[in-house]
């Protein structure tokens, strides 16, 4: 069956997208240890390239892969493990489902779609990543750590107006909260039944993702002398923050972004507009000048 330009443009992308696949699937094989993920993958690249010769036969046209694609799911995969890459990557197949089956006139785009659809089972049973199995640990100190020190720097703040006093007085109190975070966590997860998670790893996750988020939040104060814009620099990098863990946490866990966003968000932010009340409450009662 000859293609109308228009068809053609659209089969020639389709091949594009099955030989980046294939590439990003093999390579992302070759890092995987576990040998029945490894299988997978390597199983669902062949399929890939097998898609890519059936629209070749259409299109009669050799496709080269997007290079930039292979090295962004390589590199994602590397950085922030399989799962995420490999989530991402499902996003583009299920496009693929939906483009291939308005094609009910080619019956090998039809097997293709089904196929596409089977890759993302294929991989949800696959993916077992400790990091994931962890994810409630780094949870735990992350959101802590935003909620609990969100409020604290803005109580600081007004209570203290010196920002260096700010940074060190936050950095006392950051750290002696995520030793007591890694504490419990370590207690908590010892005395859970079945338990699949170590509780010194748990530990490490909950008392990491709390230093590392607390260490961010102090770092305005060190280099803003303004109080006031220092406090603003931290709610942003708050946001920020929150903003970056939970895209991860919702495109590895496959929840809604926006919710857990907005959740962690008025949380934070809350709790940070509350304390900040409460300093300027104290210092006017205290009538305290520092």
């Amino acid at each position: 069956m000859k293609l109308s330009n228009n068809d053609l443009s659209t089969f020639v992308r389709f091949q594009r997208e099955e030989i980046t696949a294939h590439i990003v699937y093999k390579k992302l094989a070759s890092i995987t240890k576990e040998s029945a993920n490894r299988n997978v993958l390597l199983e669902i690249s062949k399929e890939e390239i097998k898609h890519y010769h059936n629209l070749k036969r259409y299109t009669h046209t050799d496709v080269k892969p997007r290079k930039r694609d292979i090295f962004k799911y390589y590199w994602l995969a590397r950085i922030f493990g399989l799962t995420f890459s490999i989530k991402l990557m499902e996003k583009s197949e299920e496009s693929s489902q939906l483009n291939y089956a308005a094609y009910k006139e080619y019956p090998d785009l039809e097997a293709m779609a089904r196929e596409e659809e089977s890759h993302e089972e294929k991989l949800v049973v696959m993916i077992n990543e400790e990091r994931l199995n962890y994810m409630g640990s780094v949870v735990l100190g992350l959101n802590d750590a935003l909620v609990e020190f969100t409020g604290a720097l803005a109580g600081y703040t007004l209570a203290l107006n010196d920002s260096k006093l700010i940074a060190l007085t936050g950095s006392i109190t950051g750290i002696a909260a995520a030793l007591s975070m890694a504490s419990s966590e370590y207690l908590s997860t010892k005395s859970e039944v079945d338990s699949e998670r170590h509780p010194k790893t748990s530990a490490v996750y909950t008392g990491l993702a709390y230093v590392v988020t607390v260490v961010a939040l102090i770092a305005p104060f060190i280099f803003f002398k303004n109080v006031l814009v220092a406090l603003g620099v931290m709610l942003a990098v708050a946001i920020l923050i929150i903003a970056l863990f939970n895209y991860y946490y919702a495109v590895a866990r496959g929840e809604s972004f926006k919710r857990r966003f907005g959740e962690m968000a008025a949380l934070s932010m809350g709790v940070a507009l509350i304390s900040f009340l409460i300093g300027i409450l104290l210092k006017q009662v205290v009538e305290i000048e520092l």
